[in-house]
């Protein structure tokens, strides 16, 4: 029996040919009515014969629908193919990462202090840098830049250790450090002046032949505490056919000046860009996050949708808006992405799952408390996602007599006959008897001191790497190889909410005491 393939599709030949039809057929579309039999049946002739079909069989594409039609005539199978539309598929090969990690870190002062931004101590034992790169290797992207500019060597450093010939450069992949450097002439001896003016300076990367076929740029924050699928964000980027498009999410009013806020139309398009308004401005920007799915409730909490810091463009429309567009515009959130807004399709991509940005102490010290509650908004461990660190091969944690209580507890610590309640302990910390740690997140140390080197230093009078005895720190965030004595209490008990004493090794932000980078607390200290 021959037969000829057909298309399920609307057919004016079926539709003028009225004898032959089938009953309610005069729509001319077919195919979902048919139940019967279609062996001799006198419309299915007609059918044979009013097709113009191509003789030579094609090669039948997924995503289209096909029926079979048995003519009585027929001496060959005769394919007709409709128009197939395919869903385009985001390719993560075509897909670049340019990951901001150049910036002076001010706000995160004094744990910027000689570190990068991105290289702050996060969760224990990972970097802020963790973040956005072990998205990329989980989302598949391997093509990473990351731009670097202040106190670089830590980060420097880590990336090597971490990401440097550990598979994700296998095939065309690659993680590339872009440092802020002068070049000859007048404009080459400025440093990086803003997020847009630092890939501006690089450019020239894009135009490079190996990056050719890099059809969109991810750009991304080095100081994002959040786990997602970027590819999820480019494949929407791709579907909306969008030049630009940026990652929002609901944000209450307290924390809504602090970012760029957004208003989208019913395509999800944003319409309006206003960076960190104040006042009758952020009034305006107030919208009903409800027709974003949150309920009565939570549209109430977070009636505005901020801009995440996270963007992808189409690589044409990068080089085009810095390079000739605004020339001389310096950052994305405050002149790049309101501008474009004005001329080109700007999709918001609504991100529900929990995201912080962690570029304050108050935000940096919350976030760490956090990870701490019995049930966190975020984990660091999932066995799909997981977040990727440098490998220290350190032992197991020692703990003798002590009581813990919601806390994290990193590798390589010993903890003696201490009390540590609602904290993070970082790695290679020392908790000596008595000590009364309490909302507090120690960063840990870089190395390790033998047991013979903290009894001569003891007996010396000097303070070892660690806590001392019966020393007692409430609402504290204590930086890497920090010394503290023995029956010191950091508690703030005068409640100071600012305070600059590098002189003594500690600063006062928004309540919280930070303990700077190896200094010394010296016994019966009280801060």
């Amino acid at each position: 029996m021959d037969s000829c393939r057909v298309a399920l599709k609307a057919n004016t030949l079926l539709a003028q040919s009225n004898k032959s039809c089938p009953k309610n057929a005069d729509d001319g579309f077919w195919g979902e009515r048919i139940r019967g039999s279609l062996n001799n049946s006198v419309w299915v002739n007609e059918v044979a014969r009013n097709l113009t079909v191509e003789r030579k069989s094609k090669k039948v594409k997924p995503g289209a629908a096909f029926a079979v039609i048995t003519s009585n005539s027929a001496t060959e199978t005769l394919p007709i193919i409709s128009p197939v539309f395919l869903r385009p598929k985001a390719d993560p090969k075509n897909v670049a990462a340019i990951i901001l990690g150049g910036g002076a870190g001010t706000q995160l002062f004094p744990l910027t202090r000689r570190t990068a931004t991105p290289a702050v101590p996060v969760g224990g034992c990972y970097r802020l840098i963790d973040i956005p790169m072990s998205n990329c290797i989980n989302s598949g992207i391997n093509k990473i830049f990351v731009l670097t500019q202040f106190n670089s060597t830590s980060l420097n450093r880590h990336l090597a250790r971490t990401y440097f010939g550990n598979g994700i450069n296998f095939g065309d992949g690659f993680v590339e450090v872009l440092a802020a450097t002068q070049t000859p002439g007048e404009t080459g001896k400025k440093w990086f002046e803003g997020t847009a003016d630092a890939v501006r300076k690089f450019i020239w990367v894009f135009e490079d032949a190996k990056n050719r076929n890099v059809e969109n740029v991810l750009i991304l924050a080095g100081d994002h505490l959040y786990r997602m699928d970027y590819m999820d964000f480019v494949q929407n980027h791709i579907e909306r056919n969008s030049k630009i498009s940026v990652a929002c999410t609901p944000v209450g009013e307290s924390r809504a000046s602090d970012y760029g806020l957004v208003k989208i139309d019913s395509r999800g398009q944003i319409v309006q860009f206003s960076e960190k308004p104040k006042g009758p401005d952020l009034a305006a920007m107030q919208v009903d996050t409800s027709v974003l799915g949150l309920s009565p409730q939570e549209a109430a909490r977070s009636p505005f949708i901020a801009s995440m810091g996270v963007y992808v463009f189409k690589t044409e429309t990068l080089l085009n808006l810095l390079k000739w567009r605004y020339p001389t515009a310096n950052d994305f959130g405050s002149e790049i992405i309101p501008a474009a807004v004005m001329e080109h399709n700007v999709q918001a991509y609504i991100f529900r799952d929990y995201w912080e940005d962690i570029g304050t102490i108050k935000s940096f010290y919350d976030a760490n408390m956090a990870l701490t509650e019995e049930v966190p908004k975020f984990e660091f461990y999932d066995p799909k996602t997981p977040f990727f660190t440098s490998p220290r091969f350190l032992p197991p944690t020692k703990i003798d007599n002590c009581k813990i209580k919601d806390a994290i507890i990193s590798h390589g610590c010993f903890l003696r006959e201490c009390s540590v309640e609602h904290s993070i302990v970082g790695e290679r910390s020392r908790l000596d008897s008595g000590v009364d740690l309490k909302d507090t997140v120690m960063m840990g140390a870089d190395s390790y001191q033998t047991e013979s080197e903290i009894a001569s230093l003891l007996a010396e009078g000097k303070v070892p790497i660690g806590i001392g005895k019966n020393t007692k720190i409430r609402n504290c965030i204590i930086d890497k190889n920090a010394k503290i004595g023995k029956d010191v209490a950091i508690v703030n008990k005068d409640g100071v909410e600012e305070a600059d004493r590098p002189e003594d090794g500690f600063y006062i932000r928004s309540g919280i005491t930070v303990i700077l980078e190896k200094a010394t607390i010296e016994d019966g200290t009280v801060i």
